[in-house]
C-alpha cells in the first residue's frame, strides 16, 4: 500500500472515531448532567394549625361556646408576626386577623413571650378565656376576660383585658412591635372589626392563648 493511501485510510479511521464518540455523548449522556427545570414550591406554615383549630372546635362544642367566631392567640412567634386570629370554626374562615402585644414581664430583655398567672407580674397567661362583658376603660372600647383554666384563673384579679392601643401597628413586621401590662392588646382598628363579632353573639366566645 502506498504511502497517500496509508494517509487517506488514517485520516478516515479518525474520521469515523470521532463521529462515533460525538454519537455516544448525544445519546447516551449523563441523565444527572441534564439542566431540567424544577418548580420548587416552598410551602407556608400557618401560624394557626389544623390541631389547635379543631382542638378550638372540640371545647366550643363542650362547653357550648360560640363556634362561628372563636379567637385563637399562637403567642410561639415574635410579636412582629400574625399572632391573633377569629377563626369561624365551621367554615375554617379567617374573620379577623392582627398583631397582639404580650405582657412585659417586667422586663425589656425577652423578644418572645413569657407567662405567668402570678398578680403583679405583668405577664400574659396561657390557657382558654371566655370573652366577657364590653366596657369603656383607660383605653376606650375593651372586653374582660375570664380565665377558665389554673394557668389564667387570675386574669380578672390581674385586669388583664381585651382592648386596643395606637402604638400596635396594623401589618406584620420585622421589628417587635410595643408590650403590654399583660393583655392581649390590639390595634384600635383591628379591636373594632372584631367588637361587630363579639356584640353580635348569643353565646359565649372562646379566647384561646397557647404556645
Amino acid at each position: 500500500m502506498t504511502l497517500g493511501r496509508k494517509l487517506k485510510l488514517g485520516f478516515y479511521v479518525i474520521a469515523l472515531g470521532c463521529a462515533m464518540v460525538y454519537w455516544c455523548k448525544v445519546n447516551f449522556s449523563d441523565p444527572i448532567r441534564k439542566e431540567v427545570q424544577i418548580p420548587v414550591t416552598i410551602p407556608d406554615i400557618p401560624t394557626i394549625d389544623a390541631t389547635h383549630m379543631a382542638e378550638a372546635l372540640a371545647y366550643c362544642d363542650s362547653f357550648g361556646y360560640n363556634k362561628e367566631v372563636a379567637i385563637l392567640v399562637n403567642m410561639a412567634p415574635h410579636s412582629g408576626n400574625y399572632r391573633f386570629f377569629a377563626f369561624n370554626l365551621l367554615t375554617k374562615d379567617t374573620l379577623v386577623k392582627g398583631l397582639v402585644a404580650h405582657g412585659h414581664c417586667q422586663s425589656t430583655d425577652h423578644r418572645l413571650a413569657q407567662f405567668s398567672n402570678v398578680v403583679g407580674s405583668n405577664c400574659s397567661s396561657l390557657g382558654h378565656y371566655k370573652v366577657g362583658s364590653k366596657y369603656d376603660g383607660s383605653f376606650g372600647m375593651s372586653y374582660k376576660l375570664l380565665g377558665q383554666d389554673f394557668s389564667n384563673n387570675n386574669a380578672y384579679k390581674r385586669f388583664v383585658v381585651l382592648h386596643g392601643h395606637p402604638c400596635i401597628p396594623i401589618e406584620s413586621q420585622e421589628d417587635d412591635i410595643c408590650l403590654s401590662e399583660g393583655c392581649p392588646t390590639l390595634s384600635p382598628l383591628v379591636l373594632e372589626t372584631l367588637s361587630t363579632y363579639l356584640d353580635n353573639s348569643n353565646k359565649p366566645v372562646l379566647l384561646w392563648i397557647y404556645d
